[in-house]
């Protein structure tokens, strides 16, 4: 397949798809948050294991993080840049969750994300999300105090 310049439409149906995330935590809503992935998504998440394989796998993992807050989730994501083709496209963005865990821990820190979606029935499911966190090299610690 010939890449060629990501059209508007395409564009503003993977903002969308990408964005619609934002309520989803709010609101705690694991069918929401999750109904764009394909059945055989392979995920690489943030936290271990090294990776999750199909959407069923990933609902669970969603509503296990979610379980963690009695409050829903804040995001905010930016920088989102598209690039697709006719049936495979990727993204890639920068997002901050915060809020506070059941236990009391206070959470806000800025993570990585890659996309990448294939179009199935006209429309675009997500194949592949990876999420990662930087870290610094020489204490081995998460960098969850950098901000864009």
């Amino acid at each position: 397949m010939a890449a060629h310049t990501t059209s508007g439409s395409e564009e503003a149906q993977i903002r969308a798809l990408i964005e619609k995330r934002i309520p989803a935590l709010a609101a705690k809503d694991v069918a929401v948050l999750t109904s764009d992935y394909a059945r055989n998504l392979v995920l690489f998440d943030a936290v271990g294991p090294l990776r999750h394989i199909g959407s069923d796998a990933q609902a669970q993992r969603a509503a296990e993080w979610l379980s963690l807050y009695p409050e829903g989730i804040d995001c905010q994501i930016r920088d989102i840049e598209v690039t697709a083709g006719e049936d495979v496209a990727f993204c890639h963005y920068l997002y901050r969750v915060g809020g506070t865990m059941t236990d009391g821990t206070r959470v806000g820190m800025w993570l990585r994300a890659t996309v990448c979606l294939s179009k199935i029935d006209g429309a675009w499911v997500i194949t592949h999300e990876h999420a990662s966190v930087p870290f610094d090299g020489k204490t081995g610690a998460a960098s969850v105090d950098l901000q864009p």
